[in-house]
């Protein structure tokens, strides 16, 4: 079973109903019990660090995740759910993420032609090639909605990057723990390729 975390975020949903077209059993939860007992963990999520950060302790579930990590079972954070597993960010100065991964957020720097948010199609290249994309060859397009990116400590982490004005660290993996800045769910066959690989850990 897999449970997605439900922390009042936005884009919950969709992810839910990617996992049920694959087939796997689904839960959104802020219950501990489930939690613990779910074969794997999904931290989702669309919206600002500070509220997000704000929500994760309401709920206790910042602990949640720690444990759960913790536990060795596989994890997953999607778009601002990456971002949060991180020390900090740009976005909201003085709030501390997760700090589970060594890193900083920062915001896409303004650049002629360039918009921010970024939103669209982008080609991904594999510097140190994860699980999550077996069977994904590398410049395959994903999906991708934000202004703030990752920009990862531990460079052997980041298994796949893209440019947008910069250079973006668009997945990481650490032992248990998966990220993507991207939106697998919404990113056609290619995402539920990864998300099947997620499910099958």
């Amino acid at each position: 079973m897999i449970a997605i975390l439900d922390y009042d975020a936005g884009n919950i949903k969709s992810v839910e109903k990617a996992f049920r077209i694959l087939g796997e059993e689904t839960v959104l939860t802020r219950d501990f019990s489930v939690i613990e007992r779910a074969d794997r963990l999904v931290l989702p999520g669309v919206g600002s660090f500070a509220d997000a950060m704000e929500h994760l302790k309401g709920y206790e579930l910042d602990k949640a995740i720690k444990d759960y990590v913790q536990s060795g079972k596989p994890f997953i954070g999607i778009c601002l759910g990456l971002q949060l597993l991180f020390e900090s960010s740009e976005e909201s100065p003085g709030v501390q993420g997760l700090n589970i991964l060594d890193g900083i957020v920062k915001r896409i720097p303004d650049a002629p032609g360039l918009k921010v948010p970024h939103i669209g199609w982008n080609s991904l290249d594999f510097p140190n090639k994860g699980r999550l994309f077996e069977g994904i060859d590398e410049g395959s397009f994903v999906y991708f909605v934000h202004s703030y990116y990752l920009e990862a400590a531990e460079k052997s982490i980041v298994k796949a990057t893209t440019e947008y004005g910069c250079h973006i660290h668009a997945s990481v993996e650490k032992d248990n723990i998966f990220a993507c800045q991207f939106h697998p769910e919404k990113s056609s066959t290619v995402g539920l390729q990864i998300l099947k690989n997620f499910a099958s850990i």
